[in-house]
């Protein structure tokens, strides 16, 4: 990397303006970034947790940037003291988990550790994924206008909150694994291109369609242009879950943008494919298909430097960079907490292969009765043996 490039990568993670530069909008050159969702941190910091490398305590974003990681992404719900806080544990009076208040005191974190921030929306009081995406309660009887304007003026005020904070994020995803659509039910989309599994298509090929594509795209673009509006200079992204599955990626990315709908990128979630070669071909046509639009990977656990080399060597241009799932507690975690993995190990590579299987290289097997995903979780963690496939992905990537 030449020193003029190097400046350039120094100035994208700090956030800084760079015209014409890797991050700067339209640009078809970026640093690749190698991130990491961590939004559970401040709730395990809460409840005691503590982090270890190499024996060295140090702050987790340290950890993580000491061993290759540039980029940290976070979520964000509209009232969790509504849905998510009711399950969560106790939480500091007036900010709740994945709160705009906590998001905030994490997303400065990550500034001052000089990294790359990305921003999830999740247009929901909890968890939205493609088998719920609820509306947060104080919407739930909004007509359809009106919703429309609430998730304008949730992501505007919640931008402009972060910007008084001096903490934008460069990257902001528009819902959070939205192929089904968000706002259930006037934003939900059916399903046209069956998937392979008999238990998704049997619950999203026949949903009854009250508005489909044309309420999904003002819902995004309210969105959209609200963070536009507020932060011109980040990427704007929307997410769709089956990386794996060209035909359906291509068929919802052409309905959104055949509506005017005007993202970014795309990110894909990529944690088992069907058939050897579904991820790369999905990276290889997506840039073919939309020239002027990137991808990356939003979510993924399992064959790390496989999938990273996909994204980072796909022929015709790379895809942004990828973002491991919560990587101190999901499938193949890159911590052992207590010395006993908090994942349930590395999913097979096919579907037909299974949903699960070993537990992670590198770490002890759960005590019987151990609540593997307990939440919050205090205690040590200790980066474990799978982080140097990151230190060597940077290195080999010229990070």
């Amino acid at each position: 990397m030449t020193s003029i490039n190097r400046r350039t990568f120094n100035m994208a993670l700090m956030g800084l303006p760079l015209a014409g530069s890797a991050l700067a909008k339209g640009s078809g050159a970026f640093p690749f970034l190698i991130g990491a969702d961590v939004s559970w941190v401040p709730q395990d910091e809460a409840a005691g947790a503590v982090y270890y490398d190499k024996g060295v305590k140090g702050d987790i974003l340290d950890i993580l940037k000491a061993n290759g990681f540039n980029a940290i992404k976070l979520r964000l719900f509209v009232n969790p003291e509504k849905g998510y806080a009711l399950k969560a544990p106790p939480y500091p009076a007036g900010e709740p988990w994945c709160g705009l208040t906590q998001t905030i005191r994490m997303a400065k974190r990550v500034r001052a550790a000089g990294m790359h921030l990305s921003l999830t929306f999740h247009y929901s009081d909890t968890w939205a994924d493609p088998q719920k995406q609820s509306k947060p309660e104080a919407w739930a009887g909004l007509a359809f206008p009106d919703l429309v304007k609430a998730v304008g003026l949730h992501t505007r005020t919640s931008l402009e909150a972060m910007k008084a904070a001096d903490a934008l994020p460069d990257l902001i995803l528009i819902g959070n694994e939205i192929t089904f659509g968000m706002l259930w039910p006037d934003g939900r989309v059916p399903l046209s291109v069956p998937t392979g599994n008999p238990q998704t298509d049997a619950v999203h090929m026949n949903v009854p369609d009250a508005g489909g594509f044309d309420k999904l795209a003002q819902l995004l673009s309210a969105g959209l242009d609200a963070s536009r509006a507020v932060a011109p200079k980040a990427n704007t992204a929307v997410h769709n879950h089956l990386g794996r599955h060209w035909p359906i990626v291509k068929n919802w990315t052409d309905n959104l943008l055949s509506r005017g709908v005007r993202f970014d990128s795309v990110g894909f979630s990529c944690y088992q494919q069907a058939e050897q070669g579904d991820w790369a071909r999905t990276f290889s046509e997506f840039v073919k298909a939309y020239p002027t639009h990137d991808f990356f990977v939003s979510e993924y656990s399992s064959r790390k430097r496989y999938l990273n080399d996909l994204v980072h060597n796909n022929p015709g241009r790379p895809g942004r960079g990828t973002y491991i799932w919560e990587p101190t507690r999901h499938q193949e975690a890159l911590f052992d907490r207590d010395g006993v993995t908090m994942g349930e190990g590395p999913k097979p590579d096919l579907l037909r292969d299974g949903v699960n299987s070993a537990e992670a290289p590198g770490a002890a097997p759960a005590p019987a009765g151990e609540p593997r995903k307990r939440r919050p979780a205090g205690g040590r963690y200790d980066a474990n043996g799978l982080m140097e496939i990151y230190r060597k992905m940077a290195k080999d990537y010229r990070l």
